[in-house]
C-alpha cells in the first residue's frame, strides 16, 4: 500500500497534470531547482528500497542471519531517511523558501495584473479549530478506509479483479482523490510549481517520512518491520522514478510527457 500511494502520486497524478495543463498550452514551465531537488530525493528513496532487496537476494537461502541483517539495514536506513526529510523541510520552509514560493516564481495565466497585488485572505480557522477538524476528519477517513479494505475480498470474487490491480491502481486513486483533484486543477491554471509540490511532494513525504517512520515505530514496539518489499513492486517503483526524473529535468512539460508518465 505504501509503494502504491507513492506510485499514484508520482506517476498517475503528475502525468495527469502534464496532460491537462498541456492541453491548453504548448509547454508549461516550473522551477528546475525545485524539480531537481525533489527528483534527487526520490532517487535516494528508491535506492533505500533497492538495497534491502539486493541484500535479500545476495545472501541466498532464507536464514535468521539474513533476516537480522535486513532488519538492521532497514532501521539504519530509516534513520538516515528521516534526517534527510527533516533537512528537506528546513531547506523548503526556511533557508531556500523563496525557491518554493509560487508567487515569486510567477503568477498563473488566469491571474489579473491587479489581483497579484491583493493581500492574502485571512485564516478562516484558528489553529485549535483546524486541529480539531483535522482529528475528526482523520477518524472518519480511518473508519472509511477500514470498511474499504474489508470489502476488497468481496470485490475480487464478484468482479474478477486481481488484488494487485486494486492495491496498485484503484485504492491509491480513491484514497488520494482530493489531492489528485487539487493537483490537476492548479496545473490547468498553469501553476506547475504548486502541482509538482502536491504530486511529487506527497510521494516524497510517504517515501522519506511515513515508510521509515513505520520501520522505527515497529522497532520501538518490538515489531520487525523492514524496507524489504516484493521485487516486482521495487522494480516498478525504481523504473517510475527513473522515467519521471528524466521528464522533469528540463523544467518544462507538455501533454506528450504526461502521456508517457501515465503510460509507464
Amino acid at each position: 500500500m505504501v509503494q502504491s500511494s507513492i506510485l499514484a502520486y508520482y506517476r498517475q497524478v503528475l502525468g495527469t497534470c502534464f496532460v491537462v495543463g498541456g492541453s491548453r498550452r504548448l509547454e508549461q514551465e516550473f522551477s528546475i531547482t525545485v524539480a531537481q531537488t525533489m527528483s534527487s530525493l526520490m532517487a535516494v528513496a528508491s535506492a533505500s528500497l533497492i538495497i534491502p532487496a539486493a541484500l535479500y537476494i545476495s545472501m541466498g537461502h532464507p536464514s535468521s542471519e539474513r533476516d537480522k541483517s535486513i532488519l538492521e539495514l532497514s532501521r539504519g536506513t530509516s534513520i538516515i531517511l528521516l534526517i534527510l526529510y527533516i533537512m528537506y523541510l528546513v531547506f523548503q520552509l526556511k533557508t531556500h523558501a523563496r525557491l518554493f514560493d509560487e508567487e515569486e516564481n510567477g503568477p498563473s495565466d488566469d491571474a489579473q495584473p491587479e489581483e497579484s497585488h491583493e493581500k492574502k485572505e485571512g485564516d478562516t480557522l484558528s489553529p485549535v479549530a483546524a486541529g480539531i477538524a483535522l482529528i475528526l476528519v482523520t477518524l472518519c477517513v480511518a473508519v472509511c478506509a477500514e470498511y474499504l479494505v474489508d470489502s476488497i475480498d468481496a470485490i475480487v470474487q464478484r468482479a474478477g479483479i486481481s488484488k494487485t490491480f486494486i492495491g496498485l491502481i484503484l485504492l491509491p486513486i480513491v484514497g488520494n482523490a482530493a489531492e489528485h483533484v487539487t493537483a490537476v486543477v492548479v496545473s490547468w491554471k498553469n501553476k506547475m510549481d504548486l502541482a509538482l509540490g502536491v504530486a511529487i511532494g506527497s510521494s516524497m513525504q510517504i517515501a522519506l517520512f511515513v515508510t521509515p517512520f513505520l520501520v522505527i515505530l515497529g522497532w520501538m514496539i518490538g515489531q520487525p518491520m523492514t524496507l524489504h518489499f516484493q521485487a516486482f513492486e521495487t522494480v516498478v517503483f525504481f523504473l517510475s522514478v527513473t522515467v519521471v526524473n528524466s521528464l522533469i529535468q528540463d523544467g518544462k512539460s507538455n501533454y506528450l510527457e504526461g502521456a508517457m508518465c501515465l503510460g509507464t
